[in-house]
């Protein structure tokens, strides 16, 4: 349940009013103009991945990274300096979000932020006559994530969501593959997603300085208190920031069945976390269990642990066969058989996916920006992996199975 209304109208008004102004220049935006490109968010996911992908597809679709933005002085500079030294010009720094969207030379972002500040940030953006790339999950709530699809529908905007595993090659070779009736009738999708130590201590471990970051901006509309620098850091732990390892690397898996399956969001969801292993004052869980069921009649699960990585695997089961995408590397191979099934016309043993051509997630979005198509990962796709994300998490805090009714676009018990 959502516990306070969100407040994103923090900064002068006017600021996103002249912003808004170049929609004019975006609908008469020709094919030798460049794209300006606003970096929201620019830490190790950031640097290390988005940002990456911008520059090296920047000349050949003719974009340039014009801005940066972020609440801690060094994370923001790392960024700048990655910048300059792949193109030898300098983007605009900014601390806050706001004042980077108020920027003229600013046609498009990649948000790249704490989760909490995805829907806020999108629905800003989008109101500013920007185009987004949004990081997953979407949101963490049903009216933020209402409130985003509805502005970005009425601004007509073209949305990329982080779930960059549907634009591997073997997905779409998966997706093709199952649309043509090669698994036969779908009946269950499984992945265990197993790991050492959680990753959110990693991040928690980096040094900050308070005389370094911009707290009030970092906490958004969640409730003020005194500067922590654990939980800056180490965001990931802490479910007022994020939910925990099912919205980060579980609706991955989620997204990726909507994808080859063709289907939108699921009807009714149970799930249990709870912390096993790792019980260091982070409140996200470290065993996380969730099942899904689809209108269209299959059942879709993950689970993940911490403590120990074997067991590790991603199936979509069929009547004719089994799919093992466990090697979703970008030149993976997708492994069929059919010696589990009883079918007539099952599936041989040793056949693989085919090879399909792929465009890199980044690339796809940079190359709408222009075309204005829709991305392979839109709107629709981040609304429907978030409404997964909150069915599970509210499953597991109500202790009873959720619905979501398409309708009311609610979550409720059912």
């Amino acid at each position: 349940m959502e516990k306070k209304k969100i407040n994103r109208r923090t900064f002068v008004g006017h600021s996103v009013a002249l912003s808004a102004s170049i929609l004019s220049y975006k609908s008469i935006l020709g094919a030798n103009e460049r794209i300006g490109i606003g970096m929201i968010g620019c830490g190790a996911r950031a640097q290390g991945s988005l940002l990456k992908d911008v520059l090296q597809f920047r000349e050949e679709t003719n974009v340039e990274v014009v801005a940066i933005c972020d609440t801690w002085k060094q994370m923001r500079e790392k960024g700048i300096q990655q910048v300059r030294q792949a193109t030898g010009k300098e983007p605009k720094g900014f601390v806050r979000y706001q004042d980077l969207l108020a920027a003229s030379e600013v046609d498009a972002v990649v948000i790249a932020t704490p989760e909490h500040q995805h829907c806020t940030q999108l629905i800003d953006a989008v109101e500013a006559g920007k185009d987004a790339y949004v990081e997953k999950p979407l949101g963490m709530t049903m009216a933020e994530v209402n409130e985003a699809f509805d502005a970005v529908k009425k601004h007509n905007r073209i949305i990329q969501n982080g779930t960059q595993i549907r634009s591997l090659p073997q997905s779409s070779a998966a997706q093709r593959f199952i649309a043509a009736g090669g698994l036969g009738r779908i009946l269950k999708a499984a992945q265990s997603r197993n790991g050492t130590k959680p990753y959110w201590y990693s991040y928690a471990e980096r040094e900050v300085q308070r005389s370094d970051v911009d707290w009030d901006a970092f906490l958004m509309m969640r409730e003020k208190r005194p500067f922590d620098p654990k939980l800056y850091a180490g965001w990931y732990g802490f479910r007022e920031f994020c939910r925990g390892p099912h919205t980060t690397q579980g609706l991955h898996f989620i997204d990726t069945v909507h994808y080859v399956t063709g289907v939108g969001c699921p009807k009714y969801a149970i799930a249990h976390f709870s912390q096993v292993e790792w019980k260091d004052g982070f409140t996200v869980p470290d065993s996380v269990e969730m099942v899904f069921e689809y209108p269209e009649g299959f059942v879709v699960r993950y689970g993940q642990c911490f403590g120990n990585r074997g067991g590790r695997y991603l199936k979509v089961y069929g009547t004719r066969g089994t799919m093992d995408g466990s090697d979703w590397r970008w030149d993976g191979e997708w492994k069929l058989n059919g010696r589990d099934s009883d079918a007539p016309d099952k599936l041989g043993d040793g056949a693989t996916l085919p090879p399909v051509e792929g465009t890199p997630h980044m690339k796809n979005w940079l190359e709408c920006l222009r075309s204005r198509q829709e991305p392979i990962a839109s709107i629709e796709a981040g609304y429907a992996h978030a409404v997964a994300g909150i069915m599970a998490d509210l499953a597991n805090e109500r202790g009873r199975r959720m619905l979501y009714d398409p309708e009311k676009r609610e979550v409720e018990e059912g």
